[in-house]
Protein backbone atom coordinates (compact mmCIF):
# COMPACT_ATOMS: atom_id res chain seq x y z
CA UNK A 1 0.00 0.00 0.00
CA UNK A 2 2.96 2.57 0.60
CA UNK A 3 4.28 1.86 -2.66
CA UNK A 4 0.55 2.67 -4.11
CA UNK A 5 0.84 5.92 -2.54
CA UNK A 6 4.25 6.74 -3.89
CA UNK A 7 3.19 5.82 -7.42
CA UNK A 8 0.33 7.82 -6.80
CA UNK A 9 2.02 11.01 -5.20
CA UNK A 10 4.29 10.78 -8.45
CA UNK A 11 1.29 10.57 -10.85
CA UNK A 12 0.03 13.70 -9.34
CA UNK A 13 3.42 15.54 -9.80
CA UNK A 14 3.60 14.63 -13.11
CA UNK A 15 -0.06 15.94 -13.78
CA UNK A 16 1.13 18.89 -12.51
CA UNK A 17 4.29 18.98 -14.36
CA UNK A 18 2.57 18.03 -17.62
CA UNK A 19 -0.09 21.02 -17.74
CA UNK A 20 1.94 24.30 -17.07
CA UNK A 21 -1.23 25.58 -18.31
CA UNK A 22 -3.62 23.92 -15.84
CA UNK A 23 -1.47 25.10 -13.24
CA UNK A 24 -1.72 28.93 -14.67
CA UNK A 25 -5.46 28.89 -15.17
CA UNK A 26 -5.70 27.60 -11.77
CA UNK A 27 -3.58 30.51 -10.14
CA UNK A 28 -5.23 33.11 -12.14
CA UNK A 29 -8.92 31.68 -10.77
CA UNK A 30 -7.57 32.11 -7.12
CA UNK A 31 -6.08 35.37 -8.17
CA UNK A 32 -9.51 36.65 -9.38
CA UNK A 33 -11.34 35.07 -6.40
CA UNK A 34 -8.55 36.74 -4.20
CA UNK A 35 -9.41 40.85 -6.04
CA UNK A 36 -12.95 39.90 -5.63
CA UNK A 37 -12.52 39.50 -1.92
CA UNK A 38 -10.58 42.23 -1.81
CA UNK A 39 -12.98 44.53 -3.89
CA UNK A 40 -15.92 43.00 -1.50
CA UNK A 41 -14.11 43.96 1.76
CA UNK A 42 -12.93 47.24 0.31
CA UNK A 43 -16.49 48.45 -0.17
CA UNK A 44 -17.55 46.80 3.00
CA UNK A 45 -14.72 49.19 5.20
CA UNK A 46 -15.99 52.26 3.06
CA UNK A 47 -20.19 52.00 4.06
CA UNK A 48 -18.91 51.15 7.86
CA UNK A 49 -16.58 54.03 7.71
CA UNK A 50 -19.50 55.90 6.08
CA UNK A 51 -21.94 54.78 8.63
CA UNK A 52 -19.80 55.82 11.06
CA UNK A 53 -19.12 59.33 9.95
CA UNK A 54 -22.97 59.98 10.16
CA UNK A 55 -23.44 58.52 13.26
CA UNK A 56 -20.60 60.44 14.70
CA UNK A 57 -21.97 63.44 12.90
CA UNK A 58 -25.53 62.60 14.45
CA UNK A 59 -24.22 62.16 17.89
CA UNK A 60 -22.21 65.77 17.47
CA UNK A 61 -25.65 67.49 16.25
CA UNK A 62 -27.71 65.69 19.00
CA UNK A 63 -25.23 66.50 21.71
CA UNK A 64 -25.19 70.66 20.39
CA UNK A 65 -28.79 70.41 20.43
CA UNK A 66 -29.39 68.58 23.99
CA UNK A 67 -26.98 72.08 24.79
CA UNK A 68 -28.96 74.21 22.78
CA UNK A 69 -32.36 73.30 24.15
CA UNK A 70 -31.77 72.04 27.48
CA UNK A 71 -33.23 74.01 29.35
CA UNK A 72 -36.52 74.49 27.22
CA UNK A 73 -38.23 72.05 29.92
CA UNK A 74 -37.08 74.34 32.68
CA UNK A 75 -38.51 77.43 30.43
CA UNK A 76 -41.88 75.50 29.29
CA UNK A 77 -42.27 75.14 33.03
CA UNK A 78 -41.28 79.10 33.28
CA UNK A 79 -43.64 80.81 31.60
CA UNK A 80 -46.63 80.50 33.18
CA UNK A 81 -44.84 82.02 36.22
CA UNK A 82 -43.88 84.94 34.23
CA UNK A 83 -47.50 85.30 32.93
CA UNK A 84 -48.70 85.38 36.53
CA UNK A 85 -46.53 87.39 37.58
CA UNK A 86 -47.46 90.05 34.67
CA UNK A 87 -51.15 89.76 35.25
CA UNK A 88 -50.23 90.78 38.63
CA UNK A 89 -48.59 93.77 37.93
CA UNK A 90 -51.14 94.94 35.66
CA UNK A 91 -53.62 95.92 37.89
CA UNK A 92 -54.37 99.42 38.31
CA UNK A 93 -55.39 99.79 42.01
CA UNK A 94 -54.19 96.75 44.05
CA UNK A 95 -54.11 96.35 47.99
CA UNK A 96 -51.43 95.33 49.73
CA UNK A 97 -53.69 92.04 50.51
CA UNK A 98 -54.45 91.57 46.85
CA UNK A 99 -50.53 92.07 46.48
CA UNK A 100 -50.44 89.44 48.86
CA UNK A 101 -52.45 86.86 47.41
CA UNK A 102 -50.55 87.25 44.02
CA UNK A 103 -47.72 86.66 45.20
CA UNK A 104 -49.36 83.93 47.09
CA UNK A 105 -50.50 82.70 43.98
CA UNK A 106 -47.05 82.86 42.35
CA UNK A 107 -45.23 81.22 45.10
CA UNK A 108 -47.31 78.16 44.38
CA UNK A 109 -46.91 78.02 40.89
CA UNK A 110 -43.19 78.37 41.75
CA UNK A 111 -43.15 75.65 44.03
CA UNK A 112 -45.32 73.50 41.12
CA UNK A 113 -42.43 74.18 38.66
CA UNK A 114 -39.64 73.02 40.84
CA UNK A 115 -41.26 69.95 41.81
CA UNK A 116 -41.95 68.63 38.08
CA UNK A 117 -38.56 70.02 37.39
CA UNK A 118 -37.03 67.80 40.30
CA UNK A 119 -35.88 70.75 42.21
CA UNK A 120 -35.91 69.96 45.81
CA UNK A 121 -36.28 72.41 49.02
CA UNK A 122 -33.64 71.91 51.73
CA UNK A 123 -35.50 73.75 54.95
CA UNK A 124 -33.67 71.86 57.68
CA UNK A 125 -34.86 73.88 61.12
CA UNK A 126 -34.91 71.64 63.92
CA UNK A 127 -33.09 69.00 62.59
CA UNK A 128 -29.59 67.20 62.92
CA UNK A 129 -26.71 69.55 61.43
CA UNK A 130 -26.10 67.55 57.91
CA UNK A 131 -22.44 69.04 56.27
CA UNK A 132 -23.53 67.23 52.76
CA UNK A 133 -26.49 70.04 53.01
CA UNK A 134 -26.18 72.61 55.38
CA UNK A 135 -23.66 75.24 55.76
CA UNK A 136 -23.28 76.92 59.12
CA UNK A 137 -23.45 80.11 59.58
CA UNK A 138 -22.76 80.57 63.07
CA UNK A 139 -23.34 78.28 66.44
CA UNK A 140 -25.07 79.33 69.39
CA UNK A 141 -25.16 77.40 72.93
CA UNK A 142 -28.83 76.14 73.76
CA UNK A 143 -30.24 73.89 76.13
CA UNK A 144 -33.20 73.56 75.02
CA UNK A 145 -31.84 71.24 71.95
CA UNK A 146 -29.09 68.63 71.22
CA UNK A 147 -25.85 70.12 70.07
CA UNK A 148 -25.68 70.09 66.16
CA UNK A 149 -29.00 70.72 65.77
CA UNK A 150 -30.30 73.46 62.75
CA UNK A 151 -32.22 76.10 65.32
CA UNK A 152 -32.73 78.59 62.13
CA UNK A 153 -32.22 78.71 58.00
CA UNK A 154 -31.06 82.10 57.14
CA UNK A 155 -31.38 80.99 53.60
CA UNK A 156 -33.15 77.50 52.40
CA UNK A 157 -30.89 75.02 50.10
CA UNK A 158 -31.60 73.46 47.20
CA UNK A 159 -31.33 69.92 45.13
CA UNK A 160 -31.56 69.36 41.99
CA UNK A 161 -32.31 65.38 41.49
CA UNK A 162 -30.58 64.76 44.65
CA UNK A 163 -27.43 66.59 43.86
CA UNK A 164 -26.39 69.44 46.07
CA UNK A 165 -27.44 73.22 43.85
CA UNK A 166 -26.81 75.27 46.99
CA UNK A 167 -26.35 74.35 50.99
CA UNK A 168 -28.81 76.02 53.48
CA UNK A 169 -27.22 78.36 55.29
CA UNK A 170 -28.14 77.80 58.99
CA UNK A 171 -27.17 78.62 62.57
CA UNK A 172 -26.58 75.02 64.91
CA UNK A 173 -26.68 74.77 68.51
CA UNK A 174 -24.23 74.03 70.86
CA UNK A 175 -23.48 72.89 74.02
CA UNK A 176 -24.77 75.61 76.65
CA UNK A 177 -22.12 76.58 78.52
CA UNK A 178 -22.67 76.45 82.83
CA UNK A 179 -22.40 79.39 84.31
Amino acid sequence: ESQQGAHDEAQTEEAHLESPQKNADSLESQLEDAQAKATENWEHYLRAKAEIDNLRRRNTRDLENAHKFGIEKFVTEFLPVIDGMAMGLSVENATAESLREGMELTMNMMNKMMEKLGIEEIDPLNEKFDAEKHQAMSMQPSADVEPNTVIAVMQKGYALNQRLIRPAMVMVSKAAEDS
